[in-house]
């Protein structure tokens, strides 16, 4: 087979479409971490139970109540006007038509991380402005507490909120820096508060609950929630497309990637939001 742009155009195309997706999961802070991703271009309503009767005990032959009532509304993700995200990268033809392998090997370094740092920085900071995600920290509903790294006792507030809403969680959220003062702290014994398992590598738990650690997290802000609470929309197959003319003057080929995501809480009142703003208030 002649091994040009024209049959190397295609090939990329398949391999880009195939690699982005998994590593992206794999890569990414939110979307590794065990959240529910609902894979839709469409907008997506999702229901949830806000409130629900009581229910009481019958006896043989006696009529059985039908006061019971529960309300429901919906989280809408994915409106058809949401922004996506974006990216070009360019490759020459003659590395294109030279090393296949090697072009796929360097795109989807490129591409992941690229696209896993704006991806991250938006689940969890954004603001929802101009169309675009309202992210983790910034979503209605939630519990807020201040958060004091030189009192240990800020977490167990923080797990006493959870409980108190039924939710069992299953990670904090926190800073690097943050995490790497906490990570110092002892008890009484002289036992680090942060204990660390090798299981599937090194893994961090405080007080029985996994840790994520993230530079896209702000300092002083913290989160202890169950991801299954997290539902995350993302666009059926991010549009690859190959721009073989736009750099014809330069004899490189573009690859445009194209996708978008949305972001909502199942249940907002079983994530605790730490914030150090509110600490000594």
């Amino acid at each position: 087979m002649v091994n040009n742009t024209t049959s190397q155009n295609s090939l990329i195309k398949d391999q880009v479409q195939n690699m982005l997706v998994k590593p992206l999961q794999a890569a990414s802070v939110m979307l590794g971490s065990g959240a529910k991703i609902f894979d839709s271009a469409a907008p997506v309503k999702i229901p949830r139970l806000d409130s629900s009767g009581s229910v009481g005990f019958v006896g043989e032959g006696e009529e059985i109540p039908d006061t019971y009532t529960a309300s429901f509304s919906e989280i809408s993700l994915m409106p058809s006007d949401r922004k996506s995200i974006k990216a070009i990268t360019r490759v020459t033809n003659e590395l294109v038509r030279q090393s296949a392998t090697g072009v796929v090997s360097t795109l989807q370094t490129r591409l992941v991380e690229d696209v896993r740092h704006e991806l991250d920085n938006a689940l969890l900071n954004g603001t929802g402005a101009d169309k675009t995600i309202t992210g983790l920290f910034n979503q209605p509903g939630t519990q807020t507490i201040p958060f004091d790294l030189s009192d240990p006792d800020t977490f167990l507030d923080a797990m006493a909120l959870a409980t108190a809403a039924e939710v069992n969680p299953t990670h904090w959220m926190l800073n690097a820096e943050d995490f790497f003062q906490l990570r110092k702290k002892k008890d009484n014994n002289g036992r680090y508060l942060i204990q660390e398992t090798l299981q599937e590598g090194v893994r961090y738990t405080l007080f029985g609950v996994p840790v994520i650690v993230s530079n896209k997290i702000t300092q002083g802000k913290g989160a202890l929630l169950d991801m299954k609470e997290v539902a995350i929309v993302r666009d059926t197959n991010p549009q690859i497309t190959i721009l073989t003319e736009a750099y014809a003057t330069t004899d490189e080929t573009g690859i445009r990637v194209v996708t978008r995501y949305d972001l909502g809480l199942i249940r907002p009142s079983g994530v605790i939001i730490l914030d150090a703003s509110g600490a000594g208030a």
